[in-house]
């Protein structure tokens, strides 16, 4: 029999196994790859992992409490775009503005969010009301959301945002980018969610077992439906991020950051069977992605040695979950 402190040791080793290896792996870059070890190189991996660290939230809520979300990439393209022509000042930008010229951030966001919102709505409705598959509807939302911003836009582009949007993605805090920042609290925030309220706890228990969580009292279907809604909102708000980031939309924006995606939540350590999840485990599959693809390009490697280098770190996280699993099982 293990000693408690013994258990207490191993089950926190297991729970934060992916900070572990992000440690290790900056620290072998460090040694081994010249300027790799620099605030600014550490700096812009932080940058780099916004909008996917942004999209990761809500996919993770998704699949911990049991559900697949493949909409959030369109999601977060329809979200720029529509913030794009509503807001840009060249190409199909409409630049509406406004007095004082401030109110456009959070008018903008605001926009983002609800554009967000009600595609979720929508994937909730069929996945909640008509109990479809959430992969078949969100791979539709996925396929249609993409041709909404195509049909929007006319396969233009909106360019050049108001100066008071592109001041968050130009003005650093700490060195890092505001608009980093907005990751950053969104993951801690709902990391808190997750973790310290009913909320949180019952979406886990959804995730772990539905038909218990429904017995035991909770309003399964209504919290299902509030996490599309979240994730779809959450989405929105990584689409403003990236418009914010490159002063516009274009119709291919964002493309494979639904990849991505998903190899940082799995990778971060949840489980894709539902129940099992951490936020700040998530972060750090996104900074470690982030950060592998900062030494590829340092050396001067192909850049298709990224996808090659992440498709074998999924395989490697869905292995450790199962031997995470089984250790699990020794240890009760």
């Amino acid at each position: 029999m293990l000693s408690t402190n013994r258990r207490a040791a191993i089950e926190f080793v297991l729970d934060h196994l992916v900070w572990f290896i992000l440690i290790a792996v900056l620290a072998l870059f460090s040694l081994t790859i010249p300027n790799y070890f620099q605030i600014g190189i550490f700096a812009n991996i932080v940058e780099q992992s916004t909008f996917v660290g942004t999209l990761a939230i809500g996919l993770s809520l998704l699949i911990i409490a049991g559900y697949m979300d493949l909409s959030i990439e369109s999601v977060m393209a329809l979200a720029a775009m529509v913030v794009g022509i509503l807001f840009a000042k060249s190409g199909v930008g409409l630049g509406f503005g406004f007095t004082p010229a401030w109110l456009v951030v959070p008018i903008s966001l605001l926009i983002a969010l609800a554009v967000g919102a009600l595609v979720g709505a929508s994937n909730a409705f069929f996945v909640v009301r008509l109990k479809m598959n959430s992969f078949i509807v969100t791979l539709a939302a996925f396929i249609w959301g993409r041709g909404l911003v195509v049909a929007l836009s006319g396969g233009r582009s909106a360019q050049e945002l108001p100066q008071e949007l592109r001041i968050i993605a130009i003005e650093r805090f700490l060195q890092i980018p505001l608009m980093a920042w907005f990751a950053i609290i969104a993951t801690l925030v709902f990391a808190f969610i997750l973790n310290r309220t009913p909320f949180g706890r019952h979406l886990l228990m959804i995730g772990g077992n539905p038909t218990a969580a429904y017995r035991a009292g909770i309003k399964v279907d209504r919290l299902t439906a509030i996490t599309f809604v979240l994730a779809g909102s959450i989405a929105g708000l990584a689409g403003w991020l990236l418009a914010i980031r490159t002063s516009g939309a274009t119709a291919n924006l964002g493309v494979g950051m639904l990849f991505q995606t998903f190899a940082a939540v799995v990778i971060g350590g949840v489980s894709l069977k539902g129940g099992v999840g951490s936020l700040p485990g998530v972060y750090a599959g996104v900074l470690l992605l982030a950060s592998i693809q900062t030494a590829i390009n340092l050396m001067g490697m192909p850049a298709h040695f990224t996808q090659l280098i992440q498709g074998g770190m999924v395989l490697v996280a869905v292995l450790l979950d199962t031997f995470k699993l089984n250790i699990r099982k020794r240890l009760a």
